[in-house]
């Protein structure tokens, strides 16, 4: 056989069909040819066959058998079917079991050469689509273990979310919404729910919708065709068809405008949408995680969040704790980050001093586990040894006496430590964005780095 050609395989019981379709195809293609089916899987034992073409009516089994046993030996090969009826019931039934296209008797020879080009391409994209499917899943094992995306302790109430987070994650499309204080680790909890589901070859989006703006809502969520509007250079798939069949988390749903929660109730509504600049309607399945740290009292109210919307997210509602409330996790969760912030710096410190644990255990975590992690990581950054020390933590660590105690803030009358205690706490609160802080301090922007500056206020280097 001739390198770098398609390989097919005719089966067929008709000497004349198969000499008609060998001298048509022998041109362009390494042809074989098989009387019966066992005679077809001889060949396929032995040679590297790209298509083939198979009649209905067979000795042995039927052309449907012989299509469901390739099919299930033979994954990577395609199949056109061929039968002399052709009526709808068998067409749907090749289909159905995975041919790649269906032609009836008699056919001319532009006709069967166009199925062959049409199941070339059908190929291609099924090889290219099965290659995304397996880097995406890749991927995914990477962000997932670079990115410490894990339920890590052992408290009876992270064990019983855990247990909820296994429940709904085994129904196929159940909305959930998780409510939890900011840095509580509500998008781990949607990713678990992903990775248990039966969704978990498929991708999950994270989409921050405080950061959409209503005017593309539409674009970022439905898609838009090139032309469609101004700067719309390119055909762009909006997040329901880029995560269909997978989940789709929705953060902070509760800073939503009433606008773009009327839009997005209708779309989750009616599981329909159309591209901005389109007309065709297109479905998706998609399941739908949201979070919010707004109290759920507050979202029932209906003043600033829709209770029917309410009502569409909030089938299931996963309720976060948060980390003052799961100290007995503090331990396991301080070691997690410290393997990973040393493992990422080329740090050997495989130590936490006792003392280190008492003085968390009398800290509030206003930033929860985010908050814990960036102490951590900083931590490590400063730690010379191989054991992290109270002095390590910042304000918190020199507070602590020799004893390991830890001075509560309503014991200090230093008012400077005072201030300083205050931007720490709203920096940890919103994760260091500045902005946030100086708006939570009342203050401008520039007067809170003035005193970030006086107070020499270490900040992470992603900070805002």
């Amino acid at each position: 056989m001739k390198k770098n050609r398609v390989n097919i395989l005719v089966i067929d019981d008709d000497l004349i069909f198969r000499k008609l379709i060998s001298a048509i195809l022998k041109e362009e293609f390494n042809v074989q040819s098989a009387e019966t089916p066992t005679q077809a899987f001889r060949i396929l034992n032995k040679e590297a066959i790209d298509i083939i073409i198979c009649d209905f009516v067979l000795p042995e089994m039927n052309g449907l058998k012989v299509l469901e046993k390739v099919k299930e030996d033979y994954p990577g090969i395609e199949v056109i079917m061929v039968s002399a009826s052709g009526d709808i019931d068998t067409v749907i039934g090749a289909l159905q079991k995975g041919a790649a296209d269906y032609l009836k008797k008699p056919f001319t020879a532009p006709e069967i050469l166009l199925a062959i080009e049409r199941t070339k391409k059908f190929h291609e994209l099924h090889s290219d689509l099965n290659q995304a499917k397996k880097k995406n899943t890749l991927l995914n094992f990477e962000v997932n273990r670079e990115s410490s995306y894990r339920i890590v302790g052992n408290s009876p109430i992270i064990k019983s979310i855990t247990e909820q987070m296994k429940m709904v994650a085994s129904t196929p499309d159940t909305s959930v919404l998780v409510i939890g204080e900011s840095g509580t680790g509500k998008e781990l909890v949607a990713r678990g729910i992903h990775e248990w589901s039966d969704r978990k070859p498929e991708l999950f989006g994270a989409v921050n919708m405080s950061a959409v703006p209503e005017n593309l809502f539409e674009s970022e969520f439905f898609g838009h065709k090139k032309g469609s509007f101004t700067g719309a250079i390119c055909d762009r798939a909006g997040w329901f068809e880029t995560t269909n069949g997978g989940t789709l988390f929705l953060d902070e749903i509760g800073e939503m405008s009433l606008s773009i929660q009327a839009k997005l109730l209708r779309v989750l509504d009616d599981r329909w949408y159309i591209k901005v600049g389109a007309q065709r309607e297109q479905k998706f399945d998609v399941r739908i995680v949201a979070a919010t740290n707004r109290p759920i009292d507050e979202l029932m109210a209906g003043k600033l969040f829709r209770l029917d919307l309410f009502h569409r997210i909030g089938t299931f509602i996963i309720h976060l704790p948060p980390l003052r409330e799961r100290r007995e996790d503090i331990p396991e969760l301080s070691y997690y980050f410290l393997e990973h912030s040393a493992k990422k710096m080329g740090r050997k410190i495989n130590a936490i001093n006792k003392d280190v644990f008492s003085l968390f255990n009398k800290y509030e975590f206003p930033g929860n586990i985010r908050e814990l992690s960036n102490l951590i990581e900083r931590a490590v950054i400063i730690c010379q040894g191989n054991e992290l020390l109270p002095i390590h933590f910042g304000t918190i660590g020199l507070l602590s006496t020799s004893n390991g105690s830890s001075k509560h803030a309503s014991d200090i009358f230093d008012l400077k430590e005072l201030e300083k205690q205050t931007i720490l706490k709203a920096l940890n609160k919103v994760n260091y964005n500045k902005a946030e802080a100086a708006r939570l301090l009342n203050l401008e922007w520039n007067a809170l780095y003035r005193r970030i500056q006086k107070y020499d206020i270490e900040l992470p280097s992603d900070s805002d």
